[in-house]
């Protein structure tokens, strides 16, 4: 029995789903002769982690959220699916991408969204970013029939500048860390407005061409992630060493009562479910009472959209780039080494050289070089070099296919080699 009184707390459930193209194992004796960058350190190496994930994730978590929206109309969430991810779902796994399309077409469900290939090119291209972006949006209305609203960079990276390439583009909302450095006295309970710095002329003039919406809205909403929370789900469910081990739905929506503000913004991996939290924890169990109990106790759920509608209660400025990575919530997951800087230097380096050359060849003939140079930009590539705690064996030696950051930035850097040597030569020959 469903409560008939709502109550003023609102879940904004909203789930991330990405896999990366990782990268064939290549030695420096092998340049020259590399024929695919994007096998896996051994063969086959996607195909068996997607179909891995798939099973103990990606599947089950949406036979239970399909069930759930059938059985409970006023549940509402939000996921965004990264177009590498959709890629070889495609290709590997059609019957999960089937079962997001079912999500999708329950219309309790907002997809949003994001660059293409899970890239950092908002802090290094803006022409880059405005290209992975519309390759997104174009792929969501392909295959869901979606007409996408609301934008979350990669890993929530975020910060004013990111804001009004977002709101240039014509997005009405966007996600980011609910870190405290900025929010000061404000909380995450409640929808925000973005702070929108004037862009450079040559900016605009880049971001005109790919506008979803003119005239470009007056404002952006900002919803900021609720991190403990979140967190709690994400990253503490199953350790049996934290203080509120075991977690009953009962006691985490208890939090979520006396949570400060009317909005919980619950912001996280798809894989939580059942990947990173195995299915054994209880997991699904726990997300599935979670869900029932607010809405038996009137708690709504709202998708980022419907969220975002309600009126800003303020301004919040974020001039440093912040994400959800880490403790320190910056880039060093992803720049915070010299290996990772000359890697992300020498990649983005790369466009200049694909810039010219369609000047003597159209880009049409030269799209398989661009679809393998923005694959190489995937952050994944460099959160792999990572060494900030990797002696630990924390999270970024869980994620990596690799022995070492060492080993992960030399077999970039090979691959980065032969493929820059490829498209010098093609540029020498049509000189």
């Amino acid at each position: 029995m469903h409560s008939s009184s709502p109550s003023d707390k609102a879940i904004c459930l909203y789930l991330h789903a990405h896999q990366p193209y990782r990268l064939s194992k290549v030695n420096y004796l092998d340049l020259g002769s590399v024929r695919d960058y994007f096998q896996g350190p051994t063969n086959d190496t996607n195909q068996v982690i997607l179909e891995k994930v798939s099973k103990k994730s990606y599947l089950p978590t949406n036979k239970l959220l399909v069930k759930l929206l059938k059985k409970l109309p006023e549940l509402r969430i939000s996921l965004s699916i990264s177009g590498t991810l959709l890629e070889q779902l495609q290709t590997y796994e059609p019957k999960v991408l089937a079962s997001f399309q079912e999500l999708v077409a329950t219309g309790q469900v907002e997809i949003l969204s994001e660059t293409y290939y899970h890239s950092l090119a908002a802090i290094y291209s803006v022409e880059e970013f405005c290209i992975q972006v519309e390759q997104h949006r174009n792929l969501i209305k392909k295959l869901f029939d979606y007409d996408t609203t609301s934008f979350r960079n990669t890993e929530l990276i975020y910060n004013d500048r990111i804001a009004s390439l977002v709101n240039q583009l014509g997005f009405q909302t966007v996600l980011a860390e609910g870190w405290d450095k900025y929010l000061t006295w404000r909380n995450s309970g409640f929808v925000y407005k973005a702070q929108l710095p004037e862009l450079e002329s040559k900016e605009l003039q880049t971001l005109k061409g790919y506008r979803i919406q003119k005239p470009v809205p007056s404002e952006l909403k900002l919803l900021l992630k609720h991190y403990k929370l979140s967190d709690d789900i994400a990253f503490r469910f199953s350790n049996q060493d934290w203080a509120e081990y075991p977690l009953s739905a009962e006691k985490y929506l208890s939090w979520v009562n006396t949570n400060p503000g009317n909005l919980i913004n619950l912001f996280m991996d798809y894989e939580t479910f059942g990947e990173h939290q195995w299915a054994d924890s209880g997991i699904f169990k726990f997300l599935e009472a979670m869900i029932f109990q607010a809405s038996d106790t009137g708690i709504q759920f709202k998708t980022i959209s419907e969220a975002a509608r309600q009126g800003a209660t303020d301004t919040v400025s974020v001039p440093e780039l912040t994400s959800w990575a880490d403790a320190e919530r910056d880039l060093s997951a992803w720049n915070g080494n010299k290996m990772q800087q000359a890697a992300l230097r020498l990649t983005y380096a790369i466009e200049s050289k694909l810039s010219k050359l369609v000047n003597v060849k159209p880009e049409t003939k030269l799209s398989g070089l661009y679809n393998i140079w923005r694959k190489l930009q995937t952050s994944d590539h460099f959160y792999y070099m990572s060494t900030k705690y990797w002696a630990d064996g924390d999270v970024h030696k869980y994620f990596s296919p690799y022995d070492s950051p060492y080993e992960a930035f030399i077999n970039f850097m090979n691959v980065l080699e032969d493929f820059t040597q490829q498209v010098d030569y093609i540029a020498a020959k049509n000189v």
